[in-house]
């Protein structure tokens, strides 16, 4: 059996006396998108920190592609080949779609000293190799008509796409997606929902995506993992998480019963 590119073991996190996350297994497989869904306070955000490199864990291990990063910085996580957006957009008002990809493809390269002056504005032209390898993510995101537009003057639903963009940049094995549709409506959650499908299919990028849209999760995900009270109380295909017990009576209720008779 092949093993997964991101994965958690035994993971325990304990704020004070709260035990956010109590002996947490998590895997997320290469070229797959995953789902990870739970009620508020179920242990989502805490776990994303434990994956990301922004929080340690009591006890257990985070492993991937073979390495054991769990005491790993984010930087290094990175050059590994993992990125991760965040719920709140974290675009900068000023730059263009393109500007911001241009950053995102140097930090991969590391060319730290031109990041200062890309920021503020006065970075150099892209090389070719860069307007290449940009160009190619503008065109698959569907990006190209307001590439060169400031990212303030375009919709929330855009802005998320360039989010994704722009962590496509550091060219990635696997993203993190914290809420990728929060605040969208249902068209721009679909447009969304089609760019991580052609990432997916075209680069075999792998996703984990926390979001409360759980039929978004349902829909597009090969694999869920589901959370509550900080434990993992159900795991595997979108069918088995419609059919679940446990997931109907802490989380999905009769919405789930209901979707899977229809």
């Amino acid at each position: 059996m092949t093993a997964p590119l991101l994965g958690a073991q035994a993971i325990t996190v304990q704020f004070g006396g709260v035990v956010a996350l109590d002996a947490v297994d998590f895997s997320a497989n290469a070229g797959a998108i995953t789902g990870l869904v739970g009620p508020n306070g179920a242990g989502k955000t805490t776990l994303f920190g434990i994956l990301s490199g922004l929080l340690r864990p009591k006890a257990g291990r985070v492993v991937m592609d073979g390495h054991d990063v769990t005491r790993s910085s984010p930087q290094r996580r990175s050059r590994l080949g993992l990125a991760r957006t965040f719920q709140r957009l974290e675009l900068f008002g000023e730059m263009t779609v393109r500007e911001h990809l241009v950053v995102a493809h140097r930090v991969k390269s590391r060319r730290d000293r031109t990041l200062v002056r890309d920021l503020l504005g006065l970075g150099s032209r892209p090389t070719p190799d860069e307007a290449e390898a940009i160009g190619s993510i503008l065109d698959l995101l569907g990006l190209e008509t307001v590439a060169d537009q400031p990212v303030v003057l375009l919709p929330l639903g855009t802005g998320r796409i360039v989010e994704i963009a722009r962590a496509l940049a550091t060219e990635p094995r696997i993203v993190l997606l914290d809420e990728p549709t929060s605040g969208l409506d249902v068209h721009e959650t679909d447009q969304v929902a089609q760019a991580l499908r052609a990432v997916r299919d075209e680069r075999g990028t792998a996703f984990v995506m926390v979001e409360h849209d759980v039929e978004l999760v349902l829909d597009i995900s090969e694999a869920i993992t589901v959370l509550d009270f900080g434990k993992v109380i159900a795991e595997g295909s979108p069918a088995d998480i419609r059919t679940s017990a446990e997931v109907q009576a802490a989380y999905l209720g009769s919405a789930a019963t209901d979707s899977s008779q229809s």
